[in-house]
């Protein structure tokens, strides 16, 4: 059927520029019509995207599919190129089932300025599809920056009393790093004309790139800092916190499930497979691991004291963003098949969470804790879906939380113990800052008339929460769909990695007397030298 509509051919086009046409058709709309539209605009592009589980074939590789590429920009070799593989698949399919979820959990939430509000997300829908789908680096970096506007105004406009303190915080921390980014960039597509005699960004091209140790650990910085930043990573987090408790709970939604894994999809799509030797080196690779497991328990901790529950839950993203940090650099297939659950399985889970303090706040106007207590005696089935969401927040058995975190740390134990069992303490914490919070919102006495008056969940409410908490169930009990598409395509960049060391290793083993070994900075990997002198 997929093959008859000639699906490959245009289906990651018509995900990236439906959304667009839906953003001009509901600037156009009358503004009680915007909402609706958005919907309308969303769920199609979530049906499409659905068909994109069935196009890709793991059995063809870890490679890109769905691959089409146009002439952009013929003068620089930019190209408007798109593809996915095992790992961006589900990112996009994340992005195309967050959003329409977001925009109808925003139907009670948003009164004022509807039309730039619901165009504003389906702009967002553009550039979060076309980071994870760009095969071309000019060309990812142009979605890259384009996610910062909408979500800038969406903070900035429709946020709570800080919210243009929040905005200009979090668009100047990713501007920064993107700078660096861009520069490092540059830098590759200038190295590559002058070697190789090839003006090109796309990203097969420049993973053949000669590259030498020094100057894959500078551009290893510059790119590391700004997919760090987007995480984020501790120390680079502080500026999540004040976003999520500012930004509408339909901006936090798309925040915590999508936005933050544009800086791990870049750790795993850009660092390992580009910089494979400044990626094994025993120092980045400790920097990395220990600012994961310090982002694990410091989140916790700082979480465990919230007294705004939004808050709170802005720092668990924190917390899970650190898991998927370890289970990435220990650069083996369980801990990235592990990290990327973790993307998903956060994605699904947190923006639930957010979702249902929304719903919350519509009820009692507050985010405070003490606020709160006994709703679960009045609300049972809100009751009930947040308990689900906060125990797969928390990575209990049986759930999408407890299978990524198993994998990622399994993938660390196999080489860094110390690292696993301090990683494991987190899950400890989670259980700490998240029970007592539950505890005293829905299972404490009910004593303020306020709460007394909390109305269960409407229909449209369980409409939203029905498919996310199904996912957590399914994912955690049969993850064996995902794990079989992203393993060809994990293996591919775990392969690349260690290819590259054992390329270094055997330049110094057969020929120690020469200066290779000595000087190995100098030495760019996979060149004809280093070739010649393994055999």
């Amino acid at each position: 059927m997929l093959n008859a509509l000639a699906y490959e051919s245009w289906a990651l086009h018509a995900l990236i520029w439906l959304p667009f046409v839906g953003m001009v058709h509901v600037l156009w709309a009358a503004e009680e019509r915007a909402k609706h539209l958005a919907l309308r605009w969303s769920l199609v592009v979530f049906v499409l995207s659905i068909g994109l589980w069935w196009a890709y074939d793991p059995a063809l590789g870890g490679g890109y599919q769905l691959v089409s590429s146009r002439s952009w920009i013929a003068a620089w070799g930019v190209n408007y190129a798109l593809g996915i593989d095992g790992i961006s698949l589900f990112m996009v399919l994340l992005t195309t089932f967050t959003t329409p979820l977001a925009i109808l959990g925003a139907f009670n939430y948003i009164k004022k300025r509807q039309k730039p509000f619901y165009a504003l997300m389906l702009l967002l829908e553009v550039g979060v599809v076309g980071v994870f789908s760009a095969t071309d680096l000019f060309l990812f970096y142009v979605f890259f920056e384009l996610t910062l506007v909408p979500m800038y105004f969406i903070i900035g406009i429709w946020g709570g009393e800080r919210r243009i303190y929040a905005a200009i915080k979090f668009f100047l921390y990713t501007a920064v790093g993107s700078l660096l980014m861009l520069v490092g960039i540059l830098y590759i597509y200038v190295r590559g004309k002058v070697l190789l005699g090839v003006a090109s960004f796309a990203f097969v091209d420049l993973l053949q790139i000669p590259l030498t140790t020094g100057e894959q650990m500078w551009l290893f910085g510059a790119f590391a800092l700004a997919f760090a930043i987007k995480v984020p990573l501790f120390p680079f987090h502080t500026w999540l916190p004040d976003a999520h408790v500012e930004a509408p709970t339909p901006g936090s939604v798309v925040l915590a499930a999508v936005l933050l894994k544009m800086g791990t999809y870049g750790f795993v799509r850009f660092l390992l497979p580009f910089f494979p030797v400044a990626v094994r080196h025993p120092t980045v690779v400790g920097i990395m691991l220990a600012l994961g497991v310090i982002g694990i328990i410091y989140a916790a901790w700082v979480a465990a004291v919230q007294p705004d529950a939004k808050k709170l839950v802005a720092y668990t993203s924190v917390a899970h963003m650190g898991f998927v940090v370890i289970g990435v650099f220990a650069l083996n297939l369980n801990g990235l098949q592990g990290g990327l659950l973790v993307m998903i399985s956060h994605g699904i889970s947190t923006g639930a969470l957010f979702l249902l303090l929304g719903m919350l706040y519509e009820r009692r106007h507050t985010r405070a804790i003490d606020e709160f207590g006994g709703i679960g005696r009045v609300a049972p089935w809100l009751a009930t879906a947040f308990v689900i969401t906060a125990l797969t927040s928390i990575g209990l058995p049986g759930t999408s939380g407890f299978v990524g975190e198993f994998l990622a740390l399994i993938g660390v134990f196999e080489d860094h113990p110390g690292v696993g069992i301090f990683a494991t303490s987190g899950v400890i914490f989670a259980a700490y800052y998240m029970l007592p919070m539950v505890q005293s919102v829905f299972f404490n006495a009910l004593e303020k008339p306020e709460n007394r008056a909390v109305q269960d969940l409407s229909r449209r409410e369980l409409i939203i929460l029905t498919p996310m908490i199904a996912l957590m169930i399914v994912i955690g009990v049969h993850p064996t769909p995902l794990l079989r598409r992203t393993e060809p395509s994990a293996q591919m960049v775990i392969d690349r990695v260690w290819e590259s060391v054992q390329l270094g290793e055997a330049i110094i083993e057969v020929d120690p007397s020469t200066d290779l070994g000595a000087a190995e900075t100098d030495d760019p990997v996979g060149t004809a030298t280093a070739a010649d002198g393994a055999e």
